[in-house]
């Protein structure tokens, strides 16, 4: 399973679970970006069903409903869905 990461400073080990094509998942990495913060990320969409049966059950511990963007931080809370005020505050940014 591929997990990618991107360059940046690092406020926290920031685990986010994404759809390749759902907007509020671009708008979160973009903040990401925007804001200048290492993370990693997972398009669940683009792996294969063993690999995404696999990856459910993980986010599950976080999320119930399973929705995205689901981001963990230093795996001990979640942010679900697009909350940019909530992101910057759990980062201190």
């Amino acid at each position: 399973m591929k997990i990618n990461s991107v360059k940046g400073v690092k406020k926290a080990e920031i685990m986010l679970y994404t759809l390749s094509t759902c907007i509020w998942c671009k708008k979160t990495k973009q903040l990401l970006n925007d804001l200048g913060v290492e993370y990693n990320y997972i398009d669940v969409d683009t792996l294969t069903a063993e690999d995404k049966e696999k990856l459910t059950v993980e986010i599950e511990k976080w999320n119930a409903a399973v929705s995205f963007p689901t981001m963990v931080i230093n795996n001990k809370e979640a942010i679900l869905g697009y909350q940019p005020d909530d992101i910057r505050e759990k980062l201190k940014i």
